[in-house]
């Protein structure tokens, strides 16, 4: 049976068994390969996408999960919060290797997304899924606080 779904606005169809993580039909399937693999267990936040606009870990999702749904990876991410994000990023020089980034954007948009002039607590709440190997936890805080005072003057 096919699972049918949005991915980043495009009508999709999955063919394969309805049990096989989001992930990879994303990166196997449909050669997106911005989201990562990091732990398989959805403790490191490197597959973060965005189901019907919320944080979703790929890794553990069941592509049947998605059916009739909208996801949104780091390829089509989009809005406001995704342009002061994005902007705030290249800005601070927030990777260092770069391979958790993905999943960290995602988070900070879907956080900005949700509250846009988050505290301090609401953002260790929300990046705390995410694990960094290079330790950039300081810039990437400074990236959301600058994108969250900066997407009143994205247009």
């Amino acid at each position: 049976m096919a699972t049918e779904f949005q991915v980043n606005g495009r009508a999709t169809r999955f063919d394969g068994d309805p049990e096989t993580p989001l992930l990879w039909v994303l990166r196997d399937h449909l050669q997106m390969t911005g989201t990562k693999y990091g732990c398989g267990i959805a403790q490191c936040g490197a597959c973060t996408v965005h189901l019907e606009g919320k944080n979703r870990r790929a890794c553990v999702t069941p592509v049947s999960m998605v059916a009739g749904k909208s996801v949104t990876t780091i390829e089509g991410v989009a809005g406001k919060a995704a342009t002061a994000v994005k902007a705030a990023w290249v800005a601070i020089d927030v990777p260092q290797c770069g391979f958790c980034q993905s999943g960290q954007v995602m988070s900070a948009i879907g956080l900005l997304s949700a509250k846009s002039k988050p505290s301090d607590a609401d953002i260790d709440a929300a990046m705390a899924g995410n694990i960094c190997r290079c330790a950039t936890y300081v810039r990437i805080r400074q990236a959301i606080k600058d994108a969250s005072q900066n997407m009143g003057k994205v247009a």
